[in-house]
């Protein structure tokens, strides 16, 4: 049976919600979800098809703004990761109203992190039906992975997911 890391941070809010409904959508799969204070020992080219998501928020979160900082200690044991060519992807939560100028952009920090150990990202996701102004994760007009917005578009959340969840499948040939 084929098998899926789901990593994700912040715990306890929309970003573990939103990570629950992906991980129910993985039927037919052995699915393993993580927050990122739990995961132990990072494996994973053990993966099949590896899914990180997180919130959009300031840059003290994603620097090294101190030692127990999970993003970049996570990030910085992807550094002995085997990932040439694993397939990844990337969803982001944000808020279209409060910050239309930064709409997901903590999904690009992401990407940026599994370009540097060359895994291959899937999953990039429409821009049509959001109002924002701006956002780093758009690359060729597309955001780089799915884009939720649970404060002001709850209602799309559901069909956004199931739809991505069936179209990162395909892409990586589970």
């Amino acid at each position: 049976m084929k098998k899926i890391g789901l990593f994700y941070w912040a715990k306890g809010g929309n970003v573990e919600h939103c990570a629950k409904k992906i991980a129910k959508q993985l039927t037919g799969f052995e699915t393993e979800i993580y927050s990122l204070d739990a995961i132990g020992e990072l494996d994973l080219p053990y993966y099949d098809l590896v899914i990180v998501g997180g919130a959009a928020v300031g840059a003290d979160t994603w620097e090294k703004a101190s030692g127990n900082n999970l993003w970049f200690e996570f990030f910085n044991r992807l550094t002995n990761a085997h990932l040439d060519g694993k397939p990844v992807a990337i969803f982001g939560l944000g808020d279209q109203v409060l910050y239309p100028d930064h709409f997901v952009d903590g999904m690009k920090v992401i990407k940026k992190e599994f370009d540097r150990v060359g895994a291959r990202l899937i999953g990039s996701w429409p821009t049509d039906g959001y109002d924002h102004t701006g956002s780093e994760s758009i690359v060729n007009g597309k955001f780089i992975g799915l884009a939720l917005d649970e404060d002001q578009q709850p209602e799309l959340t559901d069909q956004r997911i199931e739809k991505w969840v069936k179209q990162i499948i395909q892409e990586s040939g589970l």
